[in-house]
């Protein structure tokens, strides 16, 4: 492919926003995070398309990944904290902290995750871990 990583990005995200499924993105996103392995925002994206394709296994890798390229990403953590759930593993309260800190912090970012919340469970209505991790992260 001749495509820029950042145009493949966008391309992506505007299918996303026009309703592609997940399963279908998934591809692109992987190769998007192949080309350019350090970007936080593109595991991040590859995470959540997982989550919602019902895939927490790599839905925590892709996550974990987001989550050591930028720390202070709340959407990254979230990510991370709803495959940590569906896959019953410890230690999410940690990362709903930080992620509610950063979202406090900065009002722009608690918007931006509030739709997010929105979205997934447009898309997933019984989403259970999303909604635990919402409903956590939102009465902080």
């Amino acid at each position: 492919m001749t495509e820029t990583v950042e145009a493949l990005f966008d391309q992506g995200l505007e299918r996303y926003r026009s309703g592609e499924s997940a399963e279908a993105l998934i591809p692109m996103f992987k190769e998007i995070c192949e080309r350019t392995p350090k970007t936080s925002a593109a595991w991040t994206c590859l995470s959540w398309l997982y989550l919602l394709d019902s895939k927490p296994t790599p839905a925590y890798k892709a996550a974990q990944k987001a989550v050591k390229l930028n720390p202070q990403d709340p959407q990254a953590r979230i990510n991370l904290a709803i495959a940590m759930l569906e896959t019953a593993q410890k230690g999410v309260r940690q990362h709903i902290e930080v992620a509610g800190q950063i979202v406090m912090a900065v009002p722009e970012l608690r918007q931006e995750v509030e739709q997010n919340f929105e979205e997934g469970l447009s898309r997933k209505p019984d989403w259970k871990s999303l909604q635990r991790v919402k409903q956590w992260l939102l009465e902080i």
